[in-house]
């Protein structure tokens, strides 16, 4: 994403009829340690990305991974976060997604092309990444069970969450550049928990006191904290029929079995 000749050379290569960008340093706590790495990558990257099609071929459909993350603690006052919502970010990884959000919109706007944004809440499954914090958790509470270790440290335990499964939301992804125009959706489930709801659940699945268990470590609490997020996803929903399959529940059951 960092080298506009490397991107020219695989478009011209196989000149895709759609492109999904979904690259991104995209662990906001990392981003506060590596900020320009996490800016070049998820911001400035994307304006490679768009002049790499605008020069080679403007009708290739682009769908940018966007996210919860832009809106920050800016919510709504029935506590939803909608296309709408003012977007106040309060991380590094943020701010890039905010800008490449906005110039995605320019180039759309400016040069006629297909760019939609699909701002998705936090999608989880058992490939995510084990230092996210819901693997991280289920991973955790298997490896305790079985003997591995006698202790899990976490940061925020008060922090809610609109959480929903990979699969869903890559529907949602492809769903989106299949309509007549692009546009921006919200993508999420409209149902939040926290992390310590996370916690609780996966050490009952267990048959383990999650009380005997959990450490809180401030290494990992964020200099900014993103408090609450929950996603009205009804224009995507309208636009598209889209409705996910998993809840909150079954998404931690099939990553439990598959961390036992």
């Amino acid at each position: 994403m960092t080298d506009f000749s490397s991107l020219m050379r695989i478009i011209k290569k196989h000149n895709p009829d759609e492109i999904y960008n979904l690259a991104a340093q995209s662990h906001v706590r990392v981003s506060f340690d590596l900020p320009q790495y996490t800016s070049e990558v998820v911001g400035l990257g994307v304006i490679n990305l768009l002049e790499a099609v605008k020069l080679h071929n403007k009708n290739i459909k682009i769908y940018q991974a966007s996210s919860s993350e832009m809106f920050g603690n800016s919510i709504d006052k029935d506590g939803f976060q909608r296309e709408e919502t003012p977007m106040r970010p309060v991380s590094p990884y943020g701010c890039a997604k905010v800008f490449a959000y906005n110039i995605c919109n320019n180039y759309k706007n400016s040069y006629n092309m297909f760019i939609s944004n699909g701002i998705l809440f936090n999608h989880e499954s058992p490939r995510r990444g084990i230092t996210f914090v819901t693997n991280k958790v289920v991973k955790g509470a298997v490896d305790i069970k079985c003997g591995y270790k006698n202790s899990l440290y976490i940061g925020n335990r008060n922090a809610t969450r609109d959480w929903g499964h990979a699969k869903d939301y890559v529907k949602a992804m492809w769903m989106i550049l299949q309509l007549d125009k692009p546009d921006n959706f919200v993508c999420a489930t409209g149902v939040s928990h926290s992390v310590q709801d996370l916690i609780e659940y996966t050490f009952s699945k267990l048959d383990l006191d999650w009380s005997h268990y959990i450490k809180q470590d401030i290494k990992y609490m964020r200099p900014e904290e993103l408090n609450n997020l929950k996603g009205d996803s009804s224009k995507l929903q309208k636009a598209t029929g889209w409705q996910p399959e998993y809840t909150f529940e079954t998404m931690l059951d099939e990553m439990i079995d598959y961390w036992r």
